[in-house]
């Protein structure tokens, strides 16, 4: 199984949009859904978003309205349209690829992580 590795970062004024970027080894029984994560200054990891390979999402309240993910799997691609940014979006995001009541804890396990992309988000 190989790490998905999220891209697409950059810095941003408030207001402004982003699109991330994640390529992953694609969806089987196992990984059957993708997740997106942050992590800010003080560590704290957040589940940002998460998808299956049938579409079905799941929001955190402080992103809904501003966030959209989507998926690509003719790419193994996972996307992430980050609109309306605010100062508390600045992180470095990750994605993941598993089980979906796996993916809503993946925040409190040891697994590695894969590559992240820092998301900077200054008035």
């Amino acid at each position: 199984e190989v790490q998905a590795m999220a891209s697409g970062g950059g810095s941003v004024q408030t207001g402004g949009s982003l699109r991330l970027s994640c390529t992953h080894s694609g969806f089987t029984s196992d990984y059957s859904a993708m997740g997106w994560y942050r992590k800010a200054r003080g560590n704290e990891c957040e589940v940002v978003t998460t998808i299956s390979s049938t579409g079905t999402t799941y929001y955190a309240d402080s992103v809904k309205g501003r966030f959209t993910v989507s998926l690509d799997n003719a790419k193994n691609k996972v996307y992430l349209q980050m609109n309306m940014l605010k100062s508390g979006d600045t992180a470095t995001y990750y994605c993941d690829n598993g089980p979906p009541a796996w993916l809503m804890r993946r925040c409190d396990m040891a697994d590695p992580w894969g590559q992240g992309t820092l998301v900077l988000v200054s008035s």
